[in-house]
């Protein structure tokens, strides 16, 4: 190409007429030039001291196609059939600052998992204004405390369950213990009260003193076993585990049921703790030390849940029909307590009084028949009175041991004793409910 840049010093032609719109197309060759001087580096500031110094030279705006031509490798073909005439004055273009937009960011708060994790990031911007629906949903809380406490709770969700176990046992071991003894029993006093009718029956020498010496040796045995027996009553320690069985798989039901409700929280854990320590003291496992006393001097109801630590008020508080409570309700609640002590309570009290001196009797009555059957069982052969004595009070001693064990009335003192402390536990909650003077605080007086 051929530039006369001396023709065109204002932009125009030697006939004083704009560029033709074919000669356009070359003009595109020039825009890089202007990019390239616009954004400075090493090769731009080159390129424009090369300007300075050939400005007034003819060959300028060839040089500074050359040049931009060189740098970014651009190849042109432009093929021109006429002689193209153009002046282009460059011009210092303003810098335009670029930046991106700046995304208005949300915070995202209490990231929270089942499992306790609780992660809050703040980010940048938080102008409530800007906020939508989705970012106003904030997931439930659960804190660390939250967690702790389900954690504590599910430890005592599984001891309670390894009590299930471990009191089902024992309650069946147990129960084979009265059989077992029983049934012992009274083959060994049988076994001694015929050894003796036998040895009054004519045996003379060795043979007697042998008969005398095992009849003596076997009421004795019974007589010692008659005692430890009715000292720990099997049929009542079976009746005991049995009922702590019951309760701890109550308890393993309301504790799981907390758990599936709602959080648990440190109140749940402490009434939890306290309802297991309570029934481990109503219910021991171990039989020495710990047991039950088997014979109190007077009948006392079971308690196996933990008694109240604070004291409710006894003002009366007006019901004004929140949660199901109202001055009808309250009455009928009252009528109930009554009831339950004129009827129930007073009923199992003199039951389990009953059956506890009926008991008294019988496990005073075993051990010293068939003590009574040793004795004669010694004398046989002294007179015809040892052996009626023997095979008398051996035949009694059986049968005392089989009413009373066998009849298992140990079991019924402590049926007596559990469904009297039944009686206690719902009159306490009946009390304590109507005692309260948060209605909101009380169960639903309609389910209630």
């Amino acid at each position: 190409m051929n530039f006369e840049a001396e023709k065109y010093s204002n932009g125009v032609n030697g006939s004083g007429q704009q560029p033709l719109a074919n000669d356009l197309h070359c003009w595109l060759l020039y825009i890089p030039s202007i990019i390239f001087l616009h954004f400075p580096s090493s090769t731009s500031l080159h390129t424009y001291k090369l300007i300075k110094e050939t400005k007034k030279s003819k060959k300028f705006l060839y040089s500074m196609t050359s040049l931009q031509a060189s740098s970014f490798l651009f190849s042109s073909t432009c093929s021109c059939s006429t002689r193209t005439h153009a002046a282009i004055a460059v011009a210092k273009l303003p810098r335009i600052p670029f930046s991106a937009p700046k995304i208005p960011l949300k915070p995202v708060e209490d990231l929270n998992l089942r499992d306790g994790f609780k992660g809050k990031i703040p980010l940048e911007n938080n102008d409530p204004a800007n906020s939508t629906g989705l970012d106003q949903y904030e997931a439930p809380i659960i804190s660390t405390t939250s967690t702790t406490a389900t954690a504590k709770l599910y430890a005592i969700l599984e001891a309670v369950g390894d009590r299930v176990e471990m009191h089902g046992n024992i309650g069946e071991q147990r129960d084979n213990w009265n059989k077992l003894l029983m049934n012992s029993i009274n083959m060994i006093t049988l076994t001694a009260a015929t050894m003796a009718g036998v040895a009054a029956g004519g045996a003379a020498g060795a043979s007697l003193l042998a008969l005398k010496l095992s009849s003596t040796l076997l009421f004795s045995a019974a007589t010692g076993m008659s005692i430890i027996m009715n000292k720990i009553q099997p049929s009542q320690l079976a009746e005991e585990q049995r009922n702590a069985t019951r309760l701890f798989k109550q308890l393993y039901s309301q504790i799981k049921n907390t758990l599936a409700v709602h959080d648990p929280t440190d109140t749940d854990v402490e009434d939890a703790m306290d309802r297991v320590l309570a029934l481990d003291e109503a219910y021991p496992l171990p039989l020495l030390g710990k047991m039950i006393e088997k014979f109190p001097e007077e009948f006392e109801p079971a308690v196996w849940w933990p008694q109240a630590n604070k004291s409710h008020s006894r003002e009366h508080v007006k019901a004004e029909g929140k949660n199901g409570w109202s001055e009808d309700v309250e009455e009928e609640m009252r009528a109930v307590i009554e009831v339950i002590k004129r009827k129930d309570s007073e009923d199992y009290m003199r039951l389990g009084n009953l059956a506890l001196k009926v008991n008294k009797i019988l496990a005073v009555s075993g051990p010293l028949l068939t003590a009574i059957a040793a004795a004669g069982s010694a004398f046989v052969g002294h007179g015809s009175w040892a052996a009626i004595v023997a095979v008398t009070a051996g035949a009694l001693a059986s049968t005392v041991n089989t009413f009373e064990h066998g009849g298992q009335v140990g079991m019924v003192v402590e049926m007596y004793r559990n469904c009297a402390g039944f009686c206690i536990l719902l009159e306490e909650s009946i009390e304590s409910t109507i005692q309260e003077k948060d209605l909101e605080e009380r169960e639903d007086g309609e389910i209630s």
